[in-house]
This record gives C-alpha cells, structure tokens and sequence, in this order.
C-alpha cells in the first residue's frame, strides 16, 4: 500500500514539475517573441542642439531653456564668457505620442521658430524586429530683430524654413547614436554670396557612464557656398537626469539654437578657442492631470 501512494506522490510531483517546466519555457519563448519597444535612446528631445529620437508623450508639455555663454578664449576679461550670454526659451507639446509641436524664441536676432515632429518607425525587438527608430521634423523660423536698411526687408524675406530626417538606433542600454540629415532655406542670407538653400549632414551620440549621467555628441556639417567663417557645428557635454528635470552642460561652437543659427551662422573654431559654456534645462509638465490622492 505504501509503494502504491508513494508512486502516485512521486507521479502527481513529477507531472508538477513538468507542467511548471513547460510553462517556464513557454513564457521564455512568449517573451522572445513579443513586440518589444526600444525606448530611451536619447534621454530628451533634443540631442543638444539638434532633435533627437525621443518623444514627448500625449499630454507632456516640455519647458525648455538652452542658454549659451560668450566663448572662453577672451579670458577674464569677461569672466571667461560668463558676462555674456544669449538664450532660447521654448514650449513643446505633445498632441500624441507619435506627433509634437513646438515653439520657441531665441535672443539671437530675436528669432521666432515653431516645428513639427512626428515618428515614422519605432525601433523594436522581438517577432517583427525593427533596427532603428525614424522620425521627421519640419519647421519654420523667423527673424524679428529691427532692420536698419534702407530698404526694409518683408516678412517672407525674414523666413527661414527646414525638414530634418531623424535616424537612430540604441545599440545598448548605455550606447545610442542617430544620423540626421536636414535641408534648410534661407528667403534671404546674412551674406549676399550664401546659398540660400543648404544641405547639413548631422549625428549625435550617447554614451551612459552612470545611471543618471551620459556623454552627449551634436555634430552637423554644412554642404553648400557659405562665408569662409561659418565653421561646422560641435558641442560636446553631459547629460544629467534628476526625475522631471534633464540638465545638460555642454561646451559648444555655436552661438544659434535654432536649425538656422547652428547650420548657417557658427563662426567660432572648436579647437582654436571659440568655444562657449552653455547648458539646457528641460522640465517636463503634464497640464491638465490631475495628482493622484494618497
């Protein structure tokens, strides 16, 4: 009698663990194949100057302020750049998790910009795996600083506009990098020679060191007749993450913003000196929803 419950024990434990195995396996092979999506390849919608990969979510509205310092070659005289200092201030907002808009005003020759961004393909793993994330941006700028010609320049001779292709792919959890080539019109060029119609080829990079900290890489180079100063546009930096807020410091050769200013209108030389200090500050809001009671 004994043997007998000790082999239907021995059974009903067997097939216990069997069934528990199978259904281990399946939830592995469940998991393998579940569309999975690939998030957090930039940590802000902006790369430092440039868009990036990320989105804003339906419903966050994202304060942003970048601030530029002068370059830090002219020393202490001007507190290495410190006594000066140029600004954009933006809102961004999104419509829904595939589509944001956003406007922006710089003190750069009070510039006014608003640009829309959507995503095209998300990266994925998993059943239908996707190897990269592409998104497109468009947007349109105008200079409203007061002219002093004697032909005062229209509102159309004022406008810029431009469409950026967004590529980027996460390769870990610590290394994203994105290509991003951008087509920008100038109705009118601060130098009579100027294309008016430019072709930039840009990437960024990066690189998590810390769960909070990463290394930030915003590079564009021009393709077109421009001044013999304009030089290409590099910053460099780190990305610091504190709950709601994204900091970013950054040294950079570029004074403009804006897709016009950074593509078209940087002059200083990265390694000779024409550098600036700057940082952005992105604070993200959700409007409208309300705090859950404890």
């Amino acid at each position: 009698m004994k043997i007998i419950v000790f082999s239907v024990m021995l059974g009903i434990t067997v097939g216990q663990v069997t069934a528990q195995d199978s259904t281990h396996r399946l939830h592995r092979y469940e998991d393998k194949t579940a569309l999975q999506k690939i998030t957090g390849t930039f940590k802000s919608t902006r790369v430092i100057n440039a868009h990036s990969t990320e989105m804003l979510h339906k419903g966050e509205l994202d304060f942003r302020i970048m601030h530029r310092f002068g370059v830090i070659k002219n020393g202490v005289k001007d507190l290495f750049g410190l006594d000066v200092a140029s600004m954009r201030m933006s809102f961004d907002y999104g419509i829904s998790d595939k589509l944001m808009v956003g406007l922006g005003r710089s003190t750069i020759l009070k510039d006014l910009d608003v640009f829309v961004k959507t995503r095209i393909l998300q990266q994925t793993n998993g059943g239908k795996k996707m190897p990269v994330s592409l998104l497109l941006a468009a947007g349109y700028i105008v200079t409203t600083m007061e002219s002093f010609a004697t032909v005062k320049p229209g509102f159309g001779d004022r406008s810029s506009y431009y469409v950026q292709l967004i590529a980027g792919r996460k390769f870990s959890n610590d290394f994203s990098v994105q290509l991003s080539p951008l087509l920008l019109h100038n109705n009118t060029t601060l130098n009579p020679t100027d294309d008016k119609t430019i072709f930039g080829l840009g990437g960024g990079l990066r690189y998590k060191v810390s769960k909070r900290i990463a290394i930030m890489l915003d590079y564009h180079h021009a393709f077109g007749r421009l001044d013999g100063v304009i030089t290409d546009p590099l910053s460099i930096g780190i990305d610091i993450g504190t709950g709601g807020h994204v900091f970013q410091l950054h040294f950079s050769n570029a004074t403009g913003m804006n897709e016009k200013g950074y593509l078209t209108q940087t002059t200083g030389k990265f390694f000779k000196g024409g550098i600036r200090f700057g940082f952005n500050l992105s604070r993200i809001f959700h409007p409208g929803k309300k705090s859950k009671k404890w």
